[in-house]
């Protein structure tokens, strides 16, 4: 159908009546999510602030949905399941990665402005967040007390808290696999945030080095380290858009700001998956 004094006609048999079907606003409650925006000032940029962090919540119930999958799935040794849902995790941090560049074009100027609205909301309080981090390794039972005044995100991160981890259940996958995954290994206690364990870089090291007989633990591995470079680059641009906006000013939370952030990059979730590289091939 040719395009006519520049309009495109809509095609016979495009649904156009909408009085008792489903359409595109209805499926996705538009209406909602559209009115969820609620700036405390009458400044101009306060809805880009908003809108910069609801998104990113969004894609966090994305990413914390995806990996109970993957974890879900390596407890059940579906490999090229738990593998695509780490892909997809992956690409969800470049995504929300890439959003710190809208929000860098708030100038220190213009957040001053409307920065005294927050209040002592910070991004610390992002339960979702937390959720990853926990489901990811990265677990702190003294972060349930900023969220008691939530029961629902307490009740989550508690459960969370309890749960195995992503890498727990890919290194039950591993031993079940026959990989000698050592027994205190399996059998930790799955409350306490990971640290790295020696014992087991003798045990990727075989993976890496022979990787036609363990093609699929090998590229699974490699997943891993894609998923933790992509969330430690997301930390990264949380960080330097924090710098270029305030400074070295503390948190609206109360947190030291630039230098808490700066802290996170210490914070690993796979590190033998980084210490066997020292070690292939000597």
């Amino acid at each position: 159908m040719a395009i006519e004094d520049g309009v495109r006609a809509i095609e016979e048999g495009m649904a156009t009546d909408f009085r008792d079907r489903m359409d595109y606003g209805s499926y996705l409650d538009l209406d909602v999510l559209l009115s969820a925006q609620h700036p405390i000032s009458d400044h101009h940029d306060e809805p880009l602030f908003i809108i910069q962090h609801q998104t990113t919540e969004l894609w966090l119930k994305l990413a914390l949905h995806e990996l109970r999958a993957v974890r879900a799935y390596l407890e059940a040794d579906d490999v090229r399941r738990a593998r695509k849902g780490l892909a997809r995790v992956k690409h969800v941090f470049h995504t929300i990665t890439d959003q710190w560049s809208v929000l860098a074009t708030l100038t220190p100027s213009e957040y001053t402005e409307f920065r005294g609205v927050l209040g002592n909301a910070s991004g610390f309080q992002s339960h979702q967040y937390r959720a990853v981090e926990f489901v990811l390794g990265n677990k702190n039972e003294r972060v349930l007390k900023v969220f008691e005044a939530r029961p629902h995100a307490h009740d989550l991160l508690a459960a969370e808290l309890a749960a195995p981890t992503v890498y727990d259940a890919f290194l039950r996958h591993l031993a079940r696999a026959g990989h000698p995954v050592p027994e205190h290994v399996l059998h930790r206690d799955v409350r306490r945030a990971w640290v790295e364990e020696p014992a087991l870089v003798p045990v990727y090291k075989a993976i890496y080095e022979d990787t036609t007989t363990h093609w699929a633990e090998y590229a699974t591995c490699e997943d891993l380290v894609d998923l933790e470079d992509a969330v430690q680059l997301w930390r990264f641009r949380h960080l330097r858009t924090v710098q270029r906006t305030i400074g070295f000013k503390p948190g609206t939370g109360g947190s030291s700001g630039v230098g808490f952030l700066r802290r996170a990059l210490d914070l690993t979730f796979f590190p033998e998956l980084y210490t066997v590289r020292t070690h292939i091939g000597s």
